[in-house]
């Protein structure tokens, strides 16, 4: 019989795949598929029609719907320009720490869930326990939808799902929407010395940036309503965290791109923001236009990530908080894919080992302490699904 791996050798060989989002994840799915069919797991997949990425989902119990979802996702942020100690896609131990590249965010929560299918498998489960893995997660939650309507007719349908992104092992219930729009500006080129001539698309892209600025200050010091307040910040943020463009010092920029991001707290739509932007943006193309009129800037939706929404007595939810003993309520304003699986008619919380303060940074780690709080979770699951 093939071994049953450990969740900590199943993390070792998952943070092993440099699967960061921008290459493929094939190689960490054949290999997860591999491993699960040793132990005569079927599993599934959505194969992306448009990019080599494969998302995996299957089922173990009996055929009936009802089933508990492990959700994670299998990509990882880049590690390019950071100033790692040690081989980023390889688990170091050190000072009660695991390092390496998605150990937090989310290959040990991926790990644990993999472990949990197995061991369901083993004992017998009278409920069953599915597992879904996703991929770009990090770069707007693309993945996860077609994902979930892929699963829906292969599989029975789960009834609670618990995605698993770092949350100190806490309930969380909800969390802000998201939404962002690549943003391109075309000027019109001219010698730096005759500027007034030309567009400077950079410049003009600025004016959006400071709108951006301005929002956030006016945000801030408003009094916050009654469903942003759990949030930290309670007010929708926007962000712009790259930017590009020009060809030279002394030429008038002729395009400039950047990412308009919002995070927005309930009580507020996305819809209402991005109407608001565009409304900016037409007042910014105006005025280019009436230098040069060819000019303009042109919007392109990059992601769309619904909120998360506290359930009145949602079973994720309770299922969770039985198995933690935690009765608080939490929130967090980064955007999961636990909105998405709701939308789609899953209850759904969050709830995995790790603090999202790791997430992203050189020499990211997941304490010892936290991956065997998120094993002991999968042992009472498993445990919970058997009677």
């Amino acid at each position: 019989m093939t071994k049953r791996l450990s969740p900590l050798e199943l993390m070792q060989q998952l943070v092993a795949f440099p699967t960061v989002s921008r290459d493929t994840n094939i190689p960490l799915i054949d290999w997860v598929a591999d491993y699960l069919a040793s132990h005569d797991i079927q599993s599934h997949r959505y194969v992306d029609p448009e990019q080599p990425k494969h998302a995996l989902f299957a089922h173990v119990g009996p055929w009936q719907e009802g089933a508990i979802v492990l959700s994670g996702h299998t990509d990882v942020v880049p590690v390019d320009g950071q100033p790692w100690d040690s081989d980023p896609f390889e688990v170091m131990e050190k000072d009660g720490k695991y390092f390496g590249r998605g150990t937090c965010d989310m290959k040990g929560f991926d790990a644990l869930a993999i472990w949990a299918l197995v061991e369901a498998q083993h004992v017998g489960v009278k409920r069953p326990l599915q597992i879904a893995l996703s991929f770009d997660e990090e770069i707007g939650c693309t993945g996860a939808p077609p994902m979930i309507n892929a699963m829906q007719p292969v599989l029975p349908k789960g009834a609670a799902v618990i995605v698993g992104e770092p949350s100190m092992m806490q309930a969380v219930s909800g969390h802000k929407g998201g939404s962002g729009f690549d943003t391109h500006i075309r000027g019109f080129e001219v010698h730096s010395s005759l500027m007034d001539r030309g567009v400077n698309a950079i410049m003009f892209g600025a004016k959006l940036i400071e709108w951006a600025n301005l929002t956030n200050a006016a945000n801030r010091d408003a009094v916050p309503g009654t469903l942003a307040q759990a949030f930290d910040p309670p007010y929708t943020t926007l962000h712009v965290g790259q930017i590009s463009g020009g060809t030279a010092h002394n030429i008038t920029a002729k395009d400039c791109y950047f990412a308009m991001d919002f995070r927005v707290v309930p009580g507020e739509t996305k819809a209402e923001w991005e109407a608001r932007y565009r409304e900016v943006v037409a007042d910014v193309e105006q005025q280019m236009q009436a230098i040069v009129p060819e000019t303009f800037i042109q919007l392109s939706e990059r992601f769309n990530v619904p909120a998360l929404s506290p359930e009145d007595e949602g079973e994720a939810e309770t299922l969770v908080r039985s198995l933690t003993g935690d009765n608080a309520s939490h929130v967090v304003s980064y955007a999961t894919e636990a909105g998405q699986f709701q939308e789609a008619g899953y209850s759904a919380i969050i709830c995995g080992p790790g603090d999202i303060a790791q997430a992203h940074q050189p020499n990211e780690y997941i304490t010892k302490a936290q991956f065997e709080a998120g094993h002991g979770f999968m042992r009472r699951l498993v445990e919970r699904l058997c009677t």
